[in-house]
């Protein structure tokens, strides 16, 4: 059977389980178990659509997975009979934009009979999960006395809206919350997010900005890709990302993948695989930036035009010798050159690959050296941001077509409205991280730990609302720590959460609410960045069980506050928002269609002759396009970092720092595996572990190398615990040539499930992750980790 005919063999039934399993193993073979390629033939909408009174209504998942996919739902008598996606005709300027595994196994989890159904309050501890049944009105009531008691008592400083994308749209549910709060006083808000704090933080450093991509369109012109921790395979940048990949690939496009996995992505497109320990990248950097320079591979032109601080010829005026990036890299400053050989007892990439791979970089222009987000997710994540974007000027790789200027990579080229938070009366922000420090320390905590806005914070946290988001427990670190902090009512005094399901952080709610899914609700969506479209999310059925949207529910607490007129500023509904939202987006596109039109299309793509390239004015014209730094140039050093006076960890060059947890740490006698986590096909975040179609398409497994398990006396499907002085967990493993000696890797985002000893046995990482966080950006480090594994 060829591969389109198996899945037209698919989609024209009904996906039963096993159909389903069929379908993921076809797209296995063919993309990796992403977005589905474009090259696949289609299937027309009239034979999707051949039974009679179904109605086929365009739609969109608001899974935080990065991408957005066409969803077609086939609704009859409002019942979704089965879903299918993108058959638009295919245009390589802006290809199809096919659902992956786990959009194809929407229907399946979001209409769980599982989902929560109706308003409940806690009647037993937090998180023992024992809840009991209420009405809407007495939820309601409760959360605006709550609101209204906590922001006297303790001022409204003291309420917080957590951090949670497990719905991402233009109508967010998080942002709503933040609107209720900013028009009752305001609330501590937070800066930064889990995914990109280091990167987000650390990239305006160098360039002034973090939007430093170019549109992945123009890969196909790039001679040489580096993908350094960089896995769209699995972490979906874009519905299209692994597409243009494909393109590069087939317009002769060598491609490197620097990661301590093997990962898919590597897998589909590698023609190398360089493995390295985490935490050590900037090891690796700064050896190939030592071969650059010493073999005379640089592009000094470039630097001297362009770049403050690679030499001592271009520094800032009154620093001292020695801080360049060359002297440190030569060794000029700490008497230690930063060789191959020097990188290699560090990282275990053999220096004959480090030369090998600083000339690739250097003589094949255009390159393109694009990170990945887990490497800026380590204990000093902000270095290896920072080193990429070195490495990227000293080839003259920054605003070219086919180059890459490193660091964040942000490229958008759209403005999308969206729902305006309001004004937060409340100043004080603490990175998004944080939290769990401002619940216990809040008022201690200052410019030192990051607080912006104020010189203390006004008050300890009193009251979160968690609105879709499961990062209350499951994806912040430190899992039992965390527990324990949300146990004491002495502390948080109320949490309201809103979820689809008995998650691990639902368990902590003081009243939990049933959210309804994107299936019941309006919505817009857009992918993290990479991808010029924008989707309408119809709502295609009613309301499951007693479930309600945010927005709903939060409308009505806004009416008892006193304030529903400017909460909703004459909008109802969701779908009254869309329309400000089309409303807003054609102020910014005039070319964008109709709001009717919109909706009965359900996607809008942009088409584009030529890529969008970052800095390509700056570097052609400088004089009238400075890059927006202190100094106008690409700041290698920068004298803001130098001033903080912070060397050891916060340097004015980016520089290997070793680790607290990393391969040099004394604390590797005790626990001397390391162990990062990653983002898994099968979920998106924490999103789908329950979904039972997933557990088979991919289960819960810890990847460990084959010289690792035997010194353990450990096999395939055994079962390990795998601990910390933090936590333990109890995980399936897979032994595997595909990661590195000495390095372990659990898949994040499973549910924690506590034993009765405490241990967790679903396999979830962050009992075993740290609360200390990146010097700089006050970010998480949950890639680092040290952990010792035993079999069960």
């Amino acid at each position: 059977m060829s591969e389109f005919n198996g899945f037209k063999k698919v989609l024209n039934n009904p996906f039963s389980r096993r159909s389903f399993l069929k379908l993921s193993a076809v797209a296995a073979g063919t993309t990796a178990l992403v977005g589905c390629s474009s090259s696949l033939k289609t299937i027309s909408e009239n034979t999707v659509a051949a039974d009679d009174g179904i109605k086929i209504i365009p739609t969109t998942g608001p899974n935080n997975c990065g991408g957005r996919c066409v969803i077609k739902a086939h609704v009859k008598d409002n019942v979704i009979m089965r879903i299918s996606t993108d058959t638009e005709t295919d245009d390589p300027r802006n290809p199809q934009i096919r659902a992956c595994v786990r959009g194809r196994s929407y229907r399946k989890y979001f209409l769980s009979p599982d989902r929560l159904k109706y308003p409940m309050k806690r009647v037993g501890k937090r998180g023992e999960g024992k809840f009991e049944r209420i009405t809407w009105e007495e939820a309601v009531e409760t959360i605006a006395s709550e609101i209204k008691r906590i922001g006297k008592e303790y001022g409204p400083g003291s309420r917080y809206v957590n951090y949670a994308w497990g719905y991402n749209a233009q109508i967010h549910p998080m942002n709503l919350s933040k609107r209720l709060l900013a028009l009752d006083g305001g609330y501590l808000q937070f800066y930064n997010t889990y995914s990109t704090a280091a990167t987000s933080f650390a990239t305006p450093y160098t360039y002034g900005t973090a939007s430093t991509g170019n549109t992945p369109d123009d890969w196909v012109n790039s001679k040489l890709l580096i993908l350094w921790g960089f896995n769209p395979a699995e972490t979906i940048h874009g519905s299209q990302t692994m597409y243009r990949l494909r393109q590069a690939k087939e317009a002769g496009a060598k491609i490197i993948v620097v990661d301590p996995r093997y990962t898919d992505t590597a897998v589909g497109f590698a023609d190398e695989w360089i493995p390295l320990l985490p935490t050590t990248d900037n090891a690796v950097m700064d050896a190939m930036a030592y071969v650059m320079i010493t073999e005379n591979l640089h592009d000094q032109a470039f630097l001297d035009k362009y770049c403050l601080g690679f030499d001592e010829e271009h520094m800032p005026e009154g620093i001292y010798a020695g801080n360049s990036y060359k002297s440190y890299v030569l060794g000029e400053s700490d008497g230690v050159p930063k060789t191959p050989e020097w990188a290699e007892k560090i990282s275990k990439v053999p220096a004959t690959t480090i030369r090998h791979l600083a000339r690739e970089y250097a003589t094949n222009k255009p390159a393109a050296l694009i990170q990945g987000w887990g490497p800026q997710r380590h204990a000093y994540g902000e270095q290896p941001v920072r080193g990429a974007t070195v490495l990227a000027a000293m080839t003259g790789n920054v605003g070219i077509y086919g180059g890459w200027a490193s660091g964040a990579g942000y490229a958008g080229r759209q403005r999308i409205g969206s729902i305006p938070i309001g004004e937060n009366p409340v100043k004080a922000k603490i990175s998004c991280f944080l939290w769990t420090d401002a619940i216990v320390r809040g008022t201690e905590m200052g410019a030192k730990d990051g607080v912006q806005g104020a010189d203390r914070l006004p008050a300890n946290i009193k009251l979160i609302m968690n609105t879709a988001g499961n990062t209350l427990i499951n994806q912040h670190s430190d899992i039992n720590k965390t527990a324990e902090i949300l146990q004491d009512e002495s502390l948080v005094e109320f949490i309201v959460c809103s979820d689809l399901f008995m998650s691990p952080s639902a368990k902590f709610a003081d009243i939990l609410l049933p959210g309804n899914s994107f299936f019941e609700r309006n919505n817009i969506g857009t992918p993290w960045g990479y991808g010029d479209y924008v989707m309408y999310a119809n709502k295609v059925i009613d309301n499951l069980y007693e479930s309600r949207s945010e927005y709903d529910w939060l409308v009505e607490v806004a009416d008892k506050l006193g304030f529903k007129d400017k909460f909703t500023m004459g909008n109802e509904t969701e779908e009254d928002w869309c329309r400000y939202v089309v409303a807003k987006t054609q102020e910014n596109h005039p070319e964008f269609p109709s709001y009717d039109e919109f909706k009965k299309r359900g996607v809008y793509k942009w088409f584009y002759d030529k890529p969008y390239v970052a800095f390509k004015k700056q570097i052609e014209d400088p004089e009238n396009n400075p890059f927006p730094t202190p100094s106008g140039k690409i700041e290698i050093f920068s004298q803001r970092l130098y001033e903080m006076n912070e060397p050891k960890e916060i340097p004015a060059v980016p520089k290997y720092i070793s680790s607290w947890e990393g391969p040099e740490d004394p604390l590797t006698e005790k626990y001397p595996l390391q162990c990062i986590g990653w983002h898994y096909k099968r979920r998106s975040h924490s999103t789908h572990d329950n979904n039972p179609w997933m557990e088979e398409a991919a289960r819960q497994e810890m990847w460990m190398n084959p010289e690792d398990a035997k010194a353990r006396g450990i096999k395939t499907g055994d079962k390990a615990k795998v601990f910390n002085d933090r936590g333990t967990t109890i995980i399936p493993v897979l032994v595997t040539s595909r990661i590195m000696p000495g390095v372990v890797a659990i898949p994040q985002g499973g549910w924690y499930q506590p034993n009765e000893k405490g241990e967790d046995i679903r396999g979830s990482i962050n009992v075993l992750t740290s609360l200390r966080p990146t010097p700089l950006a006050k970010g998480n480090p949950q890639h680092t980790n040290l952990v010792e594994v035993i079999k069960q």
